[in-house]
């Protein structure tokens, strides 16, 4: 059942007795300087008082006083004893909130410490922002989003005590809804049940969680809650006769065999009646634990001893006893409980357990406090306070969140790389932390992301750069005839932090742009082939090896970055030189292969003639990929020259018969040498930046030649290399081209000198 509320001491004109409340506070917690405590309640008292005769305060014209919510918050937080901070924190809270006073005076006044706690609860108050049904059952909310609120929770909370404030403030709202309209009674108790009643579960604080479960499911279930407080009240009588007869009987029989106990009858909460009617599909009379009594016993010995006479004295129900002391709920809760047929053949449920782990059941993390000597300043630092919160978290996300990821979740809570973002409707999102406005407009829909033209957070327009923070309100300003921009994609600017963003806005341009993009890849192909001195490959024979229908979409592909170069020249090397199918095997069957037996016989294949020795053209210098062709020398074997090379063009003309096909054989594990010509503006230490890439690239200098012209400023090299496949000459030119005072670097040939 709900807690009854005290009532705060009146003076005689109505107004709160603040030296009578504290004197009454300090019955429950030790104060080291009560002064403290009393000037914040003067202060918010002529806070409100002041906010009153400007008529400016809507809560104190709806009849609710921020000074007495700020003292029942105290009130609460004082039995969980908190420290001096906490409780201030808590009675300005709501003048902080309502704008009666900055947080800047309340730092000056009352110490950096309570200003922060403020905050960290103001802070929170974003959840409130979100859109709760305002009918259904309480299960019915979407899971995804609970569990993104609850996670956004503990991301906001960087000191324990923050969560305890707003759980106060939380209690205090529940129970104040009451004369609020419908519509907002339903709105704050799914709020308390969905997130807050938990969060208390979580953290082990069994009063206020049983507390705020029953006065949200009155709410939320109210014909359900009435019947069963209908149930209890029709039986009161009759149970509390028999409780005190049981607990009579129970100290007598401890007390024969020596054991020191405490006995209470134990109020059974309404909520965990109708919970446990549900998941048992039972009825109200087949609760067991309506009629139930508490032993606290001064050890754990003394637990076992006293359940050993309950059973003695009484017949166990089979499957109604859990050992929490040998195995603690997940919360840390320990005691042992267990049904039995009582006196009269009534079931009765008991509850043994030892002082400590009564209090640690009623306070849960909060029974952990720790001081330092007399400073009543939480040690926050202690390595038994972060144990437990950090327990507390695990276990929380244990229990909403997918078994699978939780040591992402975990990672993501206690070092939170996650953020939490309100949209316009109050749902939420969660992004990386640091995510930009563009991050949030592609997470929300692809199409808003791409008419992004602006955004809005918590009101006020803010560059597309803004790095969000958790419980921030994002509006993005849209327009029809917005489009992404390229600048997007560019790290340094810091539109787009997240991988799915880019790959969004690049998928965009592809779309839109393609013919640009097939311009844009056909010129990059061109200049590479013209660099390495490429002629008269088949391109559409290229595409298709590359697994692309047409050229045009191979050019695309390029443009767009979906297909790298270096991939294309992979291929076209092992293309370069072929013939078609059906030539290819017209020649297989007429003609038989032999390998060279020359220093490059496993490199080159020779087509219709024995075994001859080859030889690489000085005039051309071939290497793997190019198309060749040999040609029989007179006593020096096969002479291999480049397909355009003019030398074996002349020779083709003057001498046919002497013509023969060859082509590369499957190894190619010989260097080749190659002549580069490099074109560049002189300067300084230009020979000394082209010698480090070859290094740098591990290719082998044959020789160098250097002619400046003085007159122009420029330089022209030609240096011979030695590589094993246009891959690696690829890289090589490429890696040059880079270079300062580069104009133009390609393969050079008889045709480009």
């Amino acid at each position: 059942m709900v807690k009854v509320r005290e009532d705060q001491p009146l003076n005689s004109d109505g107004s709160v007795n603040l030296v009578g409340w504290l004197k009454r506070l300090q019955d429950d917690v030790k104060l080291a300087r009560p002064e403290h405590i009393l000037s914040a309640c003067e202060l918010a008292a002529e806070l409100e008082a002041k906010a009153a005769s400007s008529n400016e305060n809507i809560w104190i014209a709806s009849g609710s006083s921020s000074l007495r919510t700020g003292l029942e918050m105290a009130d609460i937080l004082g039995e969980l004893q908190m420290d001096e901070d906490t409780l201030i924190a808590a009675i300005l809270y709501r003048a902080v909130r309502e704008k009666q006073i900055a947080l800047p005076a309340v730092s000056e006044q009352f110490g950096e410490t309570v200003a922060k706690l403020i905050q960290g609860v103001i802070d929170m108050a974003a959840i409130s922002q979100i859109q709760m049904p305002a009918d259904g059952v309480v299960f019915g909310q979407n899971k995804s989003q609970l569990e993104n609120l609850r996670k956004m929770l503990v991301t906001m909370i960087d000191d324990v005590r923050v969560a305890l404030i707003k759980l106060a403030e939380r209690t205090c709202a529940i129970r104040e809804v009451k004369r609020a309209p419908r519509e907002k009674r339903l709105r704050v108790a799914r709020e308390v049940f969905e997130i807050y009643a938990p969060l208390a579960h979580r953290l082990g604080i069994g009063y206020i969680k049983w507390e705020l479960e029953d006065l949200s499911f009155r709410y939320l279930e109210e014909e359900q809650y009435k019947n069963i407080a209908r149930l209890l009240s029709e039986k009161r009588l009759d149970r509390t006769e028999y409780i005190e007869k049981v607990i009579a009987l129970l100290k007598e029989k401890l007390k024969a065999d020596g054991i020191e106990a405490q006995v209470h009858g134990r109020a059974k909460h309404i909520y965990s009646i109708w919970r446990k009617m549900k998941r048992k599909n039972i009825d109200f009379s087949e609760v067991y634990d309506v009629r139930a009594v508490r032993i606290m016993v001064p050890d754990v010995k003394s637990c076992y001893a006293a359940l050993g006479i309950i059973h003695g004295l009484w017949h166990h129900i089979p499957n109604e006893f859990d050992d929490y002391i040998a195995t603690p709920k997940e919360n840390g809760y320990r005691s042992l409980h267990t049904a039995v047929v009582g006196p009269e053949g009534k079931v009765l449920e008991v509850q043994i357990r030892t002082g400590d782990m009564h209090e640690e059941a009623e306070l849960g993390v909060c029974a952990h406090w720790l001081y330092k000597g007399t400073d009543t300043k939480k040690s926050s630092d202690s390595y038994e306070e972060k144990i437990a919160w950090l327990r507390q978290v695990l276990e929380w996300h244990e229990e909403v969140g997918d078994a699978t990821g939780l040591r992402e979740e975990l990672r993501n809570d206690v070092a939170p790389d996650r953020i939490y973002i309100f949209t316009p409707d109050g749902h939420v999102v969660d992004l990386p932390h640091d995510a930009t406005p563009v991050d949030f407009a592609y997470r929300v829909h692809t199409e808003v992301g791409h008419r992004c033209r602006g955004a809005k957070v918590n009101g006020r327009i803010v560059p597309l750069t803004y790095h969000l923070k958790t419980g921030d309100q994002v509006e993005i300003l849209t327009s029809e005839n917005t489009r992404p921009s390229r600048d997007w994609l560019n790290p340094a600017l810091g539109y787009a932090l997240t991988s799915r963003t880019r790959a969004k806005i690049q998928s965009w341009f592809k779309l839109q742009d393609r013919d640009q993009n097939m311009v844009e890849g056909k010129q990059l192909l061109e200049k590479e082939f013209k660099q390495l001195g490429l002629n008269g490959l088949d391109i559409k024979k290229l595409a298709k090896a590359v697994n692309y229908t047409t050229d045009e979409d191979m050019y695309a592909a390029l443009g767009a970055g979906d297909l790298r170069i270096g991939q294309v020249l992979s291929v076209a090397q092992n293309l370069f030189g072929e013939t078609d199918d059906e030539e290819q095997l017209e020649k297989f069957l007429m003609q038989r292969r032999f390998h060279a037996s020359g220093k490059n016989s496993d490199d080159i294949t020779i087509h219709g003639v024995g075994n001859l020795m080859t030889q690489i053209a000085k005039c051309c210098h071939p290497v793997p990929g190019d198309s060749i062709v040999g040609y029989i020398t007179v006593g020096r074997g096969v002479s291999i020259h480049r397909e355009d090379c003019s030398n074996a063009l002349q020779l083709t003309a003057e001498d046919p018969h002497r013509m023969i096909n060859v082509e590369w054989g499957e190894k190619t594990e010989h260097m080749y040498s190659v002549d580069i010509r490099i074109r560049a503006w002189d300067r300084s230490g230009l020979l000394r930046d082209i010698t480090s890439v070859l290094a740098n690239e591990k290719v082998n200098v044959l020789s160098v030649n250097t002619l400046t012209d003085k007159k122009e400023n420029q330089a022209n090299i030609l240096i011979t290399l030695e590589v094993t496949g246009l891959q690696v000459l690829g890289r090589v030119l490429n890696r040059i081209e880079q270079l300062p005072n580069i104009l133009d670097v390609q393969r050079f040939s008889e045709k480009n000198k």
